[in-house]
């Protein structure tokens, strides 16, 4: 194994809040599995750190002199696997959409944080996507308004029935190792699956990849 395969994940903290902004440097230094890339208090400062590509970025929506949806599409345009969890005050469903229509992976509500947000990171890396209770139901709510059925010709041209069956198993909330079990396929052929999937649909990150996929009618999460 090389040195790159060694390599922790780096994680870059974008918060403007002092207090809670060293509340994440602790978790992540006290954890085994992580490296704190960076911790920054602005948008300005952010940009400057998405150069170096981290690979998980912890962002506020609300920083002082920009937004943090803006952020997650820079990191995800330079940089498409690195993964973006947003920690914010705001519920409503315009930000909601927003910053996951950019890619993010996860959304939480700074007042139902967890007690270590470096296992949430460790958890997310391995595929699950930490969203809070109050938004999950905001997002399958608007999920319910069900857009009228494609085409079937539309759905096999654009997802083949391997990729409609993971993305149905993404939504439903498994990981890629469990997807790789319950398929009886190789985790290879999983993440293979789910990047042919991000490109067909132009997304990058699993929230997104199941907006779309609902909007577009290729799958129903009642399913």
């Amino acid at each position: 194994m090389d040195a790159q395969d060694k390599r922790l994940p780096r994680v870059l903290i974008v918060e403007d809040d002092e207090h809670v902004r060293r509340y994440f440097e602790r978790s992540i230094h006290q954890h085994d599995h992580l490296s704190l890339f960076g911790s920054v208090g602005s948008f300005r400062d952010a940009v400057e750190k998405l150069a170096d590509s981290p690979d998980v970025m912890l962002v506020d929506l609300g920083l002082p002199d920009g937004n943090g949806a803006d952020l997650i599409r820079l990191l995800k345009n330079s940089s498409p696997q690195s993964e973006a969890i947003v920690i914010t005050v705001f519920a409503d469903e315009f930000r909601v959409v927003e910053a996951i229509k950019a890619g993010a992976t996860g959304y939480l509500l700074k007042d139902s944080m967890p007690d270590d947000i470096g296992d949430l990171i460790v958890r997310m890396l391995a595929g699950d996507a930490p969203i809070s209770s109050s938004i999950a139901r905001h997002i399958l709510k608007m999920f319910n308004t069900q857009p009228d059925p494609v085409p079937e010709s539309v759905e096999e041209s654009l997802l083949s029935k391997r990729e409609l069956e993971v993305l149905q198993l993404v939504a439903r909330g498994f990981n890629r190792e469990e997807i790789a079990n319950y398929m009886e396929l190789s985790i290879h052929t999983v993440v293979s699956h789910i990047r042919h999937i991000y490109q067909k649909l132009e997304v990058h990150s699993r929230n997104e990849a199941v907006f779309e996929a609902v909007q577009l009618g290729l799958i129903k999460l009642n399913e």
